[in-house]
């Protein structure tokens, strides 16, 4: 039956990468003093009777590089989008023009940026946490399959593979984290 194991790395493969993009999601909903729609997405409104994400409420631009618009498609849902930027805790504060919310985005000031970058590396980390849980997966799986009769030795080249794998993914959150420091504290 040992003969037979084979651990499935496609399938770890593609849960580390699904936690890369959770965390390029995360680090896209900082606010980096340019403007982006994404910054938008955690944001959700009392609409309709259940929460709802901005993105559904309205057409979101960025017609500059300091300002983004929103074009709320409801008129009466304006004030409750308006309302839920303010509570947002983003630090904008929206202008309304008939059904146009329109958001400045003010500069940051150094302090700022450094809480914003604290803020990233914790991100990052939480994304470093999921691939060292879906490595310790693997090896257990492995461990498991040893009990079972898998030879020391390809237990020791499944372990070498899934370590691989970690280490590869490993250094992709960082490289996202040290991309996304850097545009934080350009000014």
């Amino acid at each position: 039956m040992a003969d037979d194991f084979d651990l499935d790395t496609d399938d770890l493969e593609r849960r580390m990468e699904r936690a890369i993009q959770a965390l390029r999601t995360e680090l896209a909903s900082l606010r980096t003093g340019r403007a982006s729609g994404a910054m938008l997405e955690p944001i959700q409104v009392e609409a309709y009777g259940q929460m709802t994400p901005i993105n559904q409420l309205g057409t979101i631009n960025v017609p500059e590089p300091r300002m983004v618009t929103i074009n709320v498609w409801d008129r009466g849902l304006v004030s409750k989008v308006e309302k839920a930027i303010r509570d947002s805790g983003l630090g904008i504060n929206p202008q309304t023009n008939g059904t146009i919310i329109m958001l400045p985005i003010p500069e940051l000031n150094e302090e700022r940026r450094r809480e914003l970058t604290k803020v990233a590396a914790g991100y990052a980390e939480h994304a470093r946490v999921a691939i060292r849980n879906l490595r310790r997966e693997g090896m257990d799986s492995i461990k498991k399959a040893r009990a079972k009769g898998l030879s020391e030795d390809d237990a020791k080249l499944w372990e070498g593979e899934v370590q691989d794998l970690t280490d590869r993914f490993i250094k992709q959150v960082d490289q996202v984290l040290e991309a996304k420091q850097a545009e934080i504290m350009h000014v």
